[in-house]
């Protein structure tokens, strides 16, 4: 796999840094304090095609590849972890189940308003005890009378209660059958239930550790009456199309990673570049450099791992293990590196108005979010043979 990016790649790297230094960070701590979402600032993206890169033309979309998409968050991330998971998931998990696997009626009707950015679309699947774990799925779903009754709740959903949220894409359980050792099996089916239907209640947000910016809320379906032909996909394909949108959701959620790390790495050779202590910059003190740069070995294996996940993905391959791989080595070089700045920075690294302070914050749910670190090592493992 090629590492070089393209003429185009390129370009639209280099716009969406400019766009992130320009507007994005100076507004980030404004917003992470306020913890609003800053609308003006997703039109923009919006304006921009940011939000349609992966789809084509005739639905709204800018016709690029996923891999355009993973740069895009890689460079917001740099600077604004919850306006890179914004796109991320907006696009990754809101718009691409609809466009992987919805009718060509529904694609019509959602994908352009989502392409543009005018909309956004949230992902239904993790539960008390269910994400992973499919078969700890508890919202039900039943045909009556030509509409699917949805009774259930779901958790940390992201961007599924913000001002232009329009719909979210739910699983739940159709049916049961009985396996040959007597274990119950569970039929998981897909539905896009509009924002604003009766019964379907966004919960107040939730108060997180980091992320302040970005839209999380947990969503309680009660005989939520949605259209038979609200079914996504088919029925009984739901967490199998659900786990293709999360392994494709991985490769750009390392991406954001890998901004996140070279966040952190730009901070700290800012500092420690421009801090004097001791008649010398802190930089020349060797401890210091060394720490930096072990910064960039983790950047730099963090970006190799998410390039070769998206160009393994955008060529059609398999690219399970390559996801895995990406996420995991991106999330704990995040981590690692906004641990790092953090101790350059010294007592102003614990100051909020610090880009390395809310990166010290917003980093720890990256080896949570979209699979845990736990979850990559399992299919890892698995794709290894055991």
């Amino acid at each position: 796999m090629s590492h070089e990016l393209t003429t185009d790649e390129q370009q639209l790297s280099d716009l969406v840094r400019d766009f992130a230094d320009d507007v994005v960070a100076p507004a980030a701590y404004e917003y992470d304090t306020r913890r609003e979402l800053p609308y003006k600032i997703i039109a923009q993206m919006g304006e921009m095609g940011l939000f349609g890169l992966p789809f084509p033309q005739e639905y709204g979309g800018q016709g690029k590849s996923y891999f355009h998409l993973c740069l895009a968050v890689e460079q917001l991330g740099r600077v604004d972890q919850s306006i890179g998971v914004t796109l991320e998931a907006g696009v990754g998990l809101g718009a691409m189940p609809i466009w992987r696997s919805g009718t060509e009626a529904q694609k019509r009707e959602w994908m352009p308003m989502l392409a543009r950015g005018e909309a956004l679309a949230a992902f239904g699947l993790t539960e008390a005890d269910a994400g992973s774990d499919a078969a700890g799925t508890k919202t039900t779903a039943s045909l009556e009378d030509g509409e699917w009754v949805i009774n259930g709740t779901k958790q940390f959903i992201t961007n599924s209660g913000t001002e232009i949220t329009r719909l979210v894409t739910v699983t739940a359980v159709t049916g049961e059958s009985i396996r040959a050792d007597g274990s119950v099996k569970k039929e998981l089916s897909a539905f896009l239930v509009p924002s604003g239907t009766p019964g379907f209640t966004v919960e107040p947000s939730y108060d997180k550790v980091g992320w302040h910016t970005s839209d999380t809320h947990p969503l309680t379906f009660d005989d939520v009456r949605i259209p038979e032909s609200n079914l996504l996909g088919e029925r009984g394909r739901g967490f199998a199309n659900f786990a293709q949108t999360l392994d494709e959701g991985r490769v750009a959620f390392a991406a954001l990673c890998t901004g996140a790390a070279q966040g952190c790495l730009d901070e700290s050779i800012r500092y420690a570049t421009s801090r004097h202590v001791f008649g010398r910059s802190l930089g020349e003190n060797q401890h210091i450099a060394f720490k930096i740069a072990r910064m960039q070995a983790r950047v730099h294996a963090a970006r190799l791992a998410y390039y070769d996940a998206a160009r393994t993905l955008v060529a059609g391959k398999p690219f399970k293990l390559q996801a895995s791989l990406a996420k995991l080595i991106g999330s704990e070089a995040a981590m690692d590196n906004a641990r790092d700045a953090t101790q350059i920075f010294g007592g102003y690294g614990f100051l909020n108005e610090n880009p390395v302070a809310r990166h010290y914050r917003d980093s720890k749910v990256l080896e949570i979010g979209e699979g845990t670190t736990e979850v990559q090592l399992m299919i890892i493992a698995r794709e290894l043979g055991f």
